[in-house]
């Protein structure tokens, strides 16, 4: 992790860690509740990939405007949402983000400026687009944040919106996690080329950054949020990261397409809390034991979250035409 001034950003940095150790607590027990069959449907894990989505969404104002995809806890964390509401949407409960009706792979937290999660592979493009060309057209000053993961680059509607956001020249950031694995197939073998020359065949500027690196996603992207509202975007960013789990909480047996010395060396030495917990230590900005203390503050805060979840009630039958839109009806 590169030297930095870091003292003089003490509080930011405090406050990158905890969002990180935030979306591994609340990871942690989502996959419990799946496990313990108290959580309906399926959900994605994002752990191991924290530093991607706390080190752009620092860079934003709550104002910004992010999608998400269906691994999409981290970036609804990492943009400000809170442990209870999101643990009631994943439980279907009333006080959730979307009360209940939204789950896993469709939460959305607007008031922090995020548009919400997509269970269409690539299905946000459009929506970050749009959303894009909207705050140039009002001058808002405002940047979008689309993340994908690396197999989204197969959907043809990736190339319409880089089209049109170069054309336009819109503020917008297009943030592909490339994790390595497309559900269960290496990107490697279903992706040809370089990612990043694909965007730069529009003139896109385009970057390729250590996505286990929280302190150089976010210089990244301080630079290029600044550049957009500056009306010099867009931008692609491929973060190279990793997921720890499965393609979801239910592909546990995943030795026919990666091994478990993979897992494990990535754990051991790319985990990007445990790594970047050591640079503040080392920089003497924490001691040992206050991390262990944040730690604990942070995961006490979530299984409280979990019960309060929990015990929280379903939306009325009544509701169950409500927020549901049709032409004529």
């Amino acid at each position: 992790m590169a030297a930095r001034k870091s003292k003089a950003n003490t509080e930011a940095y405090l406050r990158m860690y905890r969002q990180m150790a935030r979306i591994r607590a609340f990871e942690d027990n989502a996959n419990q509740l799946y496990l313990s069959a108290k959580m309906p449907g399926l959900t994605h894990m994002y752990s191991g990939q924290e530093a991607v989505a706390v080190g752009i969404c620092e860079a934003l104002t709550s104002d910004d405007k992010i999608t998400s995809t269906h691994r999409g806890h981290g970036h609804c964390v990492a943009k400000g949402a809170e442990f209870r509401q999101m643990f009631c949407e994943l439980l279907g409960k009333a006080e959730g983000y979307c009360r209940g009706k939204g789950g896993s792979m469709h939460i959305a937290d607007q008031a922090n400026g995020n548009l919400g999660a997509n269970a269409i592979v690539g299905g946000s493009m459009g929506i970050a687009t749009g959303s894009a060309l909207t705050a140039k057209r009002q001058g808002t000053g405002h940047v979008t944040v689309c993340f994908f993961g690396d197999g989204a680059t197969a959907q043809g509607v990736w190339y319409e919106v880089m089209n049109m956001a170069a054309l336009w020249k819109l503020p917008i950031i297009y943030a592909c996690e490339n994790n390595g694995y497309s559900e269960y197939t290496k990107t490697a073998e279903i992706a040809a080329g370089s990612l990043t020359a694909r965007a730069e065949a529009f003139g896109i500027d385009s970057f390729t950054v250590d996505g286990q690196d929280v302190l150089a996603v976010n210089d990244l992207a301080q630079t290029l949020v600044a550049r957009c509202r500056k009306g010099e975007g867009p931008f692609f960013v491929e973060l190279e990261t990793y997921r720890y789990h499965g393609h979801h909480v239910g592909d546990i047996n995943r030795d026919y397409y990666r091994t478990k010395d993979e897992e494990a060396d990535w754990k051991k030495h790319r985990d990007p809390i445990v790594n970047f917990g050591k640079w503040l230590i080392g920089q003497k900005i924490v001691t040992p034991d206050e991390l262990v203390s944040m730690d604990n503050e942070v995961r006490a805060d979530a299984e409280a979250a979990v019960q309060y979840a929990l015990e929280a009630p379903y939306p009325d039958v009544r509701e169950v035409d409500m927020h549901v839109f049709a032409e004529g009806a």
